[in-house]
């Protein structure tokens, strides 16, 4: 299968050229995204549907998806209201238009208040927030949402910026359905598209050009990604990590770390901790060994000598011992080193030190924003600004693999290569969630020595146990036992039977 790329606006555009140049109708593209959007409003409003539909349609070619939704629903016996807020402006929208005419004329009008209202206004093309009609239909749309309809918009929903995410005035959704690819801005803007869903289109292989738009990781990346564990397996087999943290006030980050670990099948974990704290870790989780951290190389050696992979940073804490510390633990490496937290804050500021440090070394650092600006010299919100570029220049410039956390994670490596995963909830938005991640990515990296992809599957992973851990979207009253406990189901990489002409779904996240 193809996998589903993540787009800027022109990438989006060019996708829709290359395949039209190729010899499918720009017609074609557009009626076959009007039908799946069609049958995604069936499919996820439910009921609703039956209170009848209210269709918003713009002038541009989104406005002509949403001529072919609103016949589509029509012919299938549902009410139907379209709201021609502009008049086409293109040869497809017109003949949308024309051709709707007869299956609108065959139903009954809906009632005053429908259960369901399609934003068919603006597309990815749009920019700069909605103006005069539109601006008032898009107002018009939001009360509908806050009185009770469900809302569900094309593509985007209008004014939303396909590529960053901007979306003053536009109305929220309850479900976007988006055509051939996802957009970068539906991955930053995820309150205002609600649920996201990708169709099949019939852009067939001119959906995936070689523009370096990242892979969106998914079930089957991961799957894919994660070593297979066999039948004959031993401790030995599943491979051993080691854990370097744990200062006095802060061992809890490598506890949390190990029973990732853990839970992500490792088959042995040591815990390098302050030379306090070896009593408390080894009470705390028996089924791991522990030591104190290595003073001189020679110590470090021993350390990789035993372990697979090494992790290295959760509750390192920030004296002067830290840069030292890390240094000692990447030099001896020979295989994966997994940095994250304290690790990377001790070079702050230094990112071409730090990058004069890994060397050939496989090393994935796992930054939340501000880990990351602290080390490249910048400021967090200039990081969230410019997420999806920033991961790639912080890898050229350390020769590392990144992995910037956030909404959306995206993993880098210094050949350009890029993988994002969209899973999770607010549910991660806790102390201590970060640790789990290093503790399944440093698993996956000892098993697989693929920094990228042990880095881009704990990723999507660990988002797919927060959302197992709350199934019905609660944030509330979910801990990071309850993400631990789901890991279990995550590591079966199921998803939801969907369509066949459904690419990707992301389910809708946060409080409403």
């Amino acid at each position: 299968m193809i996998p589903v790329r993540v787009v800027t606006a022109a990438q989006s555009a060019a996708r829709d050229a290359a395949a039209i140049a190729a010899g499918t109708p720009g017609s074609a593209l557009l009626v076959a995204a009007g039908r799946a959007a069609a049958a995604e409003v069936m499919r996820h409003a439910g009921a609703a549907v039956q209170a009848g539909v209210e269709v918003y349609a713009g002038g541009g070619n989104n406005g002509g998806d949403a001529w072919v939704v609103a016949a589509t629903l029509a012919a299938a016996g549902i009410a139907v209201r379209v709201h021609e807020v502009e008049p086409p402006r293109t040869d497809d929208a017109r003949a949308q238009k024309d051709l709707a005419a007869m299956p609108l004329q065959r139903v009954a009008r809906p009632p005053s208040r429908a259960g369901v209202v399609v934003d068919g206004l603006l597309g990815t093309g749009a920019s700069g927030a909605p103006r005069g009609a539109i601006a008032q239909a898009c107002a018009e749309i939001a009360a509908a949402r806050d009185a009770g309809a469900y809302v569900v918009a094309l593509d985007v929903p209008s004014g939303l910026d396909a590529t960053t995410g901007a979306h003053d005035g536009a109305p929220c959704a309850d479900l976007t359905v988006t055509f051939g690819t996802i957009k970068r801005g539906h991955l930053l803007a995820r309150d205002c598209c609600g649920a996201i869903v990708v169709v099949d289109i019939g852009l067939g292989v001119h959906a995936d050009l070689d523009d370096g738009a990242p892979r969106l990781a998914d079930a089957a990346f991961a799957r894919a990604a994660v070593p297979r564990i066999g039948a004959d397996a031993h401790k030995g087999a599943r491979k051993k990590v080691a854990i370097v943290g744990g200062d006095c006030g802060m061992v809890g980050a490598v506890l949390l770390a190990a029973r990732a670990a853990l839970h992500s099948g490792v088959g042995l974990v040591k815990l390098v901790v302050a030379p306090a704290n070896l009593e408390l870790v080894q009470r705390a989780l028996p089924e791991a060994l522990a030591s104190a951290w290595p003073e001189h190389d020679a110590d470090a050696a021993a350390m990789h000598d035993w372990a697979d992979a090494v992790l290295v940073g959760p509750g390192l804490g920030r004296g002067p011992h830290v840069q030292p510390l890390v240094a000692r633990c990447v030099r001896g490496a020979r295989g994966p080193v997994v940095i994250d937290a304290d690790g990377l804050n001790a070079f702050e500021g230094e990112p071409a030190a730090f990058g004069a440090l890994v060397g050939t070394h496989r090393v994935l650092i796992t930054p939340h924003p501000l880990e990351f600006a602290r080390l490249a010299g910048e400021e967090a919100a200039t990081v969230n600004a410019r997420r999806f570029e920033a991961a790639g220049a912080l890898a050229r410039v350390t020769g590392a693999v990144v992995l910037l956390k956030g909404v959306p994670t995206v993993v880098s490596a210094p050949d350009g290569r890029t993988i994002v995963s969209a899973s999770g909830t607010p549910v991660l938005g806790q102390g201590g969630s970060g640790d789990l991640l290093a503790g399944i990515a440093v698993t996956l990296a000892a098993q697989s020595g693929d920094a990228l992809g042990a880095g881009a599957a704990a990723a999507w992973v660990h988002g797919r146990a927060a959302e197992l851990a709350a199934p019905d979207g609660a944030i509330r009253g979910v801990t990071l036992d309850d993400v631990l406990a789901a890991l279990r189901e995550a590591w079966k990489f199921d998803e939801p039977a969907r369509p066949p002409y459904v690419l990707a779904e992301l389910a809708k996240v946060g409080e409403r």
